[in-house]
This record gives structure tokens, C-alpha cells and sequence, in this order.
């Protein structure tokens, strides 16, 4: 009430001061000024009200880890118009509300735990199931993988050089636990398949050049790849075989 009564006052006042000012003039004067302060304040007041409902619904809580707009971390702080996240390598991120509220958000933190998977080639000959318990048990020898649900493997590819056989396994959801565990978990894997003589394959590549096609370029019959080795002529260049040809009309022609 005190706010009406102070810009009616206002607005007599000026049409005092300045008779050629009338009362339209002034409501159409705040009219023009109220759109320009709502686009000025636009990108604010989205913000705020983000903010407002995220507090309000709790999609996430201080402390959680999230993946919003391609950045990563554990929430520190929500405000009403940014939410402040720590990365992981120890910088902050202040990321708009509104930019939250309106995207996907990926809350790494919203259970216990959560699984985790690998896919390992082994060799085309080698035995799937003896295989297989090879890697679940030594999975399941790891300090922080969970034993329920216990590690799992299925097989999901044949190959052209391995047969893929993915392995799962479950550990506490926070980042920590999650990616030290990884590492542990296939570094005993790897192990475990050695000492067993479970090969683990990787895709080769072999490059056979048979660009050479003069006789001066050697002994065929000596390389390990193109002209086969064995008794028998070295074959000729083709401009050897043109000369020749040429020679042998002549003398017919004679």
C-alpha cells in the first residue's frame, strides 16, 4: 500500500512540475520500462525460480556426485541461481539453475551401489566356461566388489581375432570406490587369465608389398613374401619379354 501511495504521489507530482506530462504519458512510460527490466532480469529470474525447485523437489542433495551439461563432480553448494560442483582434479563449476533443471542430470550418488563392466577378448580356441569362472572368481577376489549380486560374465561377440566376453560387477557408488576398483578388478582379471594360459588376443595387421616386377631387383626365389621360392627361371621384366618378342619377329622377318 505504502509502495501505491508513493507512485501516485510521484506521478501527481511530476504532472505538477510539468504540465505537459499527462498521467497516460507516465502509465505508458511504466508500462515500456517494466518490459525492458523483465528482459534485463529474464535470465535471473529463470535461475531463481530453478533454484527454488530444486530445493523444493531434492532431485539431489549436497554431497551427491552429478554429471549435468558435461561436467562431473560432487555438489557443494545449491543456490537460488547457480549449484557449485568440485570436479574431480579439484576445480569448481557454478552451473545455472536453470541450465540443470531444463537438461538431463546424471546423479552418480543416488544409490548404494552400481555396476560396472568390461569387455575381454579371449582366444577363438580357448574353452568359454573355464574361461569365464576364471574371471568371475578373480572379480569376485577384489577388495570392494560387491557379493550381491556377485560378478557376472557374458559372452557377446565372436570376433575376427577374440571371442568378447563381457564382465559386470557391482561396488559402492561413489567415484572413488568405483574407479579404484576398476583398476584393481583388471589387473586381477588379467592375472588370473595368464597364469592360466587363457590367451587375450589383440588384433594384428600384416602388410605384404608385391611391387616388385624388374628382374634387377633381385632374387625372387630368395624373399619370404611375393615370388614363391623353388628352382626355376627368374621371371623377366615385362620390357625384358617386349625386347624379346620384338627379336624373334625380326628374325622371322629375315
Amino acid at each position: 500500500m505504502r509502495w501505491a501511495v508513493t507512485i501516485i504521489g510521484f506521478m501527481l507530482a511530476v504532472t505538477i512540475v510539468a504540465p505537459t506530462v499527462t498521467p497516460g504519458d507516465l502509465i505508458a512510460g511504466l508500462g515500456v520500462s517494466s518490459v525492458a527490466i523483465g528482459f534485463a532480469f529474464k535470465d535471473i529470474l529463470q535461475n531463481m525460480l530453478a533454484g527454488i525447485l530444486i530445493l523444493l523437489r531434492q532431485p539431489f542433495e549436497v554431497g551427491d556426485q552429478i554429471v549435468s551439461g558435461g561436467h562431473e563432480g560432487t555438489v557443494e553448494k545449491i543456490e537460488t541461481r547457480a549449484t557449485m560442483i568440485k570436479t574431480y582434479d579439484g576445480r569448481r563449476v557454478v552451473i545455472p539453475n536453470s541450465d540443470i533443471y531444463t537438461d538431463s542430470v546424471v546423479v552418480n550418488t543416488a544409490f548404494d551401489t552400481r555396476r560396472s563392466e568390461y569387455d575381454i577378448g579371449i582366444g577363438c580356441s580357448d574353452d568359454w566356461d573355464t574361461a569365464r569362472k576364471v574371471m568371475q572368481d578373480a572379480c569376485a577376489s577384489v577388495e570392494g566388489v560387491e557379493t550381491d549380486p556377485a560378478p557376472e560374465t557374458i559372452p557377446v561377440e565372436l570376433g575376427d581375432s577374440a571371442n568378447i566376453v563381457r564382465l559386470r560387477w557391482w561396488t559402492k557408488s561413489d567415484r572413488a570406490s568405483q574407479i579404484h576398483t576398476f583398476g584393481a578388478v583388471l589387473q586381477a582379471v588379467y592375472k588370473a587369465l595368464d597364469e592360466k594360459g587363457i590367451d587375450m588376443p589383440y588384433p594384428t595387421q600384416v602388410h605384404l608389398f608385391h611391387d616388385q616386377t624388374e628382374a634387377t631387383d633381385g632374387d625372387r626365389r630368395a624373399q619370404r613374401e611375393g615370388w614363391p621360392a623353388g628352382e626355376g627361371d627368374v621371371p623377366k621384366s615385362r620390357a625384358h619379354q617386349r625386347d624379346e618378342k620384338e627379336e624373334k619377329a625380326r628374325q622371322s622377318d629375315a
